[in-house]
This record gives C-alpha cells, sequence and structure tokens, in this order.
C-alpha cells in the first residue's frame, strides 16, 4: 500500500479543556499519511484516481473551522473518521501538535493510525 502524504499542515482551531482556551483559536499543526493504491493514477495520469491531498488539505481546514473540542484527542479521532467516510481513505496516520500548549515544550500531542496500511488480499492468489 503506498502513502499519500500532507506535512507541517496548519490549522486554526477552538480547542482546549481551559475556559479561557475555549475564547481563542489555536494552532494545529497536522503530518498525515494516507494509505492508497497509487498505481490506478500513475497509470492513467488521472487525479481522480487518487487521493486528492488539496481537497483532503481543504477539508482538513473546514473541520478545524466548524468544530470546538476540549481534547485534541477528540479532534484526531473525528478528524480521521470524517476523512476516511468523505474520501474512501484505507488507513490514516496522524500526528497532531498542539505548539506553545507546554512552555517548556516546542509542542504537545498525539500518533495515531486508523484503519489499514496493507495491501488488500488479492483474490486467486
Amino acid at each position: 500500500m503506498d502513502r499519500i502524504l500532507i506535512e507541517a499542515l496548519e490549522v486554526d482551531t477552538v480547542i482546549g479543556a481551559y475556559a479561557w482556551e475555549r475564547l481563542i483559536e489555536q494552532r494545529l499543526s497536522l503530518d498525515l499519511a494516507l494509505a492508497t493504491d497509487i498505481r490506478p493514477a500513475a497509470a492513467t495520469d488521472d487525479l481522480t484516481l487518487t487521493l486528492d491531498y488539496a481537497a483532503i488539505s481543504e477539508r482538513i481546514q473546514r473541520f478545524a473551522a466548524e468544530h470546538r473540542f476540549e481534547l485534541v484527542e477528540t479532534f484526531a479521532e473525528r478528524l480521521v473518521a470524517a476523512l476516511r467516510d468523505e474520501f474512501g481513505i484505507a488507513g490514516v496516520a496522524l500526528t497532531l501538535r498542539k505548539p506553545g500548549a507546554v512552555p517548556a515544550a516546542k509542542s504537545v500531542g498525539l500518533k495515531m493510525t486508523r484503519g489499514s496500511f496493507s495491501a488488500p488480499e488479492k483474490s486467486g492468489t
């Protein structure tokens, strides 16, 4: 299984458990690896046969603007579920960073993987 990459995508959203965090937007940085088979698109040079990283990036921006969560865990879980559902993505590996959340750290965040990064089984083999 191949991976389409989107790295260091920055989004602004209202996120945080503290009352003051609910009053401001904060920046999150996302790295994504999206599992797909690129061979059909590569064979035909057809964008519709692959994952459109521009469309996916725009969807992530809209998701961040439309939702408000207390936890980065909730943001990540719901974002990945939406992307897999809307774009038919087999697997997503996400690294999400929240810079400035802990003064002594460059950023805090999480890494998660949902779905499959294995090639589908071929019938008859």
